[in-house]
């Protein structure tokens, strides 16, 4: 009755503990009776003795189901309930004086659980590593066909013709009938210049005003969907596809300053 309150509740673990009392009980039972001895002196008794203790037997066989469905199958099989007229089942335990039908013959005994050797438990570990190996190799496979190849090299003079400054976001709005773009106004220290970033299905606008940026400063201007761009919003991806800003992470970064 307590393991099936405790299953109706969702109590799994505290029902299991309960299936363990009555195994307790049978082995409790079993080693204070000593049937092994007893069978000398008293042959009469210990057929009651285990008579009582395949009763218990059964209740586990038919509690022990939900929890370990193998196990209950095995010894349903050991205490022949495929030769019963009617084979017990949840009600009969709750209920029932009688779980075995007199006369009942019961199957061939076998080991319910095989101790497991540290060589079996070694080979297990040995699994485990060899798949966790096997794993992170695949997945620097994959970090290393997503990284984009290295471009052509450049002079040191191509390089110091950016102008890459630290500025921040006063303004952000979407771009009408653009779902990508977002128009920022942008006070790089130099000037407050609009910026069209294609950033919008990454960022709200409303929360990237006031974040610090990297602005290729010196881009040529460029005309899109009829809005001029004066410079570039220097981003990186990850590894969900989503922009994420390049900022400096000290604070105290003044706008103007150039990254170098």
């Amino acid at each position: 009755q307590k393991i099936e309150q405790s299953l109706e509740r969702y109590r799994f673990r505290e029902a299991q503990q309960e299936l363990m009392n009555i195994a307790r009980l049978g082995n409790k039972y079993l080693a204070d009776e000593e049937p092994w001895k007893l069978i000398k002196e008293d042959p009469t008794r210990v057929e009651t003795i285990m008579y009582i203790a395949l009763h218990i037997a059964t209740a586990l066989a038919v509690t022990s189901e939900p929890f370990l469905p193998f196990t209950s199958a095995k010894l349903k099989q050991m205490l022949n309930f495929a030769g019963m007229s009617k084979a017990p089942v949840w009600e009969d335990v709750l209920h029932s004086d009688s779980l075995i039908p007199s006369g009942h013959t019961i199957g061939k005994s076998v080991l319910l659980f095989e101790k497991i050797e540290d060589e079996a438990i070694q080979k297990q570990i040995d699994k485990l590593e060899n798949s966790k190996k096997a794993n992170q190799q695949a997945a620097a496979a994959n970090l290393a066909t997503a990284v984009t190849p290295q471009k052509e090299l450049i002079s040191y003079e191509d390089f110091a013709k950016m102008d890459i400054r630290i500025g921040t976001i006063l303004e952000a709005e979407k771009m009408p009938k653009a779902d990508k773009l977002l128009i920022l106004k942008v006070d790089t220290g130099l000037d407050q210049r609009t910026i069209v970033s294609g950033i919008a299905q990454s960022f709200d606008p409303k929360e990237i005003i006031g974040k610090k940026v990297t602005v290729l400063a010196n881009l040529a201007p460029r005309k899109l969907r009829g809005v001029e761009s004066h410079g570039m919003i220097l981003m990186a991806e990850n590894k969900e596809g989503k922009y994420i800003f390049l900022n400096p992470d000290a604070e105290g970064i003044a706008n103007g300053t150039e990254v170098k």
